[in-house]
């Protein structure tokens, strides 16, 4: 089964504060959006990686990947006005041949490549689609205001990761009966069309880098990752 890697990288991710996109900004001098693209074309079961970039960088972010030897077929196509546009926009670009998709967020850079693929087999295994998760390690609280109203049973909750799969017609259905909407999770629209989704076990290592603390996580990670010759 012919699989794609779609990373939605059209966004500002304006809490790391002001200036370069989240996407670019470096990560132990290297754009964040490079160390997640190396991730997904390292993987065995990815034959091709599409970024929506910002319209406006297409040329710039096709430009930064080819200056950073990414080991596969790689395509970037303008993204849009939302995330799930963008993943859409991406989709409707792949070659007729791809029938597996991973959705992967650009700011998860350290996604161990071994996660990756567990992610494709279980879609190769008859998943329509599939979701990377861990448990919770804090206990959660449902509030209104700044007043708790409940505190959910977290043994059977779970915090999601990306890159989540799915068959393509599955994702290309789910995304055409949520046109207009602007949902940040696929696997959310999946199950508004009443299919299953079925999970797998995340990766510690897959955090996303959202706020400053979380790059300076990353930076850490990546320098252990290089002193022991890992990628």
């Amino acid at each position: 089964m012919r699989t794609a890697a779609v990373v939605p990288a059209a966004g500002r991710g304006e809490r790391l504060g002001p200036g370069t996109p989240k996407a670019l900004r470096e990560l132990g001098g290297v754009p964040i959006l490079v160390h997640a693209v190396r991730a997904l074309a390292q993987a065995r079961s990815v034959d091709i990686v599409v970024i929506a970039a910002p319209p406006d960088e297409v040329g710039a972010v096709a430009a930064l990947l080819a200056d950073h030897d990414v080991p596969a077929e790689v395509r970037v196509v303008p993204g849009g006005a939302t995330r799930q546009e963008s993943v859409r926009l991406a989709v409707a670009a792949l070659p007729d041949t791809v029938e597996v998709v991973l959705v992967h967020d650009a700011a998860r850079p350290l996604v161990p490549v071994e996660l990756v693929d567990a992610v494709a087999a279980a879609i190769a295994a008859g998943a329509d689609a599939v979701v990377p998760v861990l448990p919770l390690a804090d206990t959660v609280k449902q509030v209104a205001g700044d007043v708790v109203v409940a505190t959910p049973d977290r043994s059977s909750l779970r915090a999601v990761q990306t890159p989540q799969g799915f068959r393509r017609a599955v994702l290309a259905d789910a995304h055409a009966m949520a046109a207009g909407a602007d949902a940040t999770d696929d696997a959310g629209l999946v199950e508004a069309l009443g299919l299953r989704v079925r999970t797998v076990p995340g990766s510690a290592e897959a955090f996303k880098v959202t706020r400053p603390l979380d790059l300076l996580l990353a930076e850490a990670l990546l320098a252990h990752r290089r002193a022991a010759g890992v990628r």
